[in-house]
């Protein structure tokens, strides 16, 4: 098989399986290190904590996108 019979069979796949597929392809090229892993983990919950307790106000994906276009309009 070449590339680009196998590029068509992975685009023939569901898109669940494609998502996968990718994802395997990524870690090949840039395998994950656990401590970078433990660190970004280490962040989130901490952003996680701060919004349950309070601290940091959320914003809508709705506002995000809204002030995205805004600046993009200027």
């Amino acid at each position: 098989m070449n590339i680009q019979e196998l590029v068509s069979e992975a685009e023939s796949l569901p898109v669940e399986e494609r998502a996968r597929v990718v994802d395997v392809l990524l870690r090949s090229l840039n395998s994950p290190e656990a401590d970078i892993d433990k660190q970004w983990v280490n962040v989130a919950r901490s952003r996680l904590d701060d919004i349950r307790a309070g601290k940091v106000a959320t914003v809508s994906s709705e506002q995000v996108f809204a002030n995205l276009r805004a600046r993009l309009e200027r």
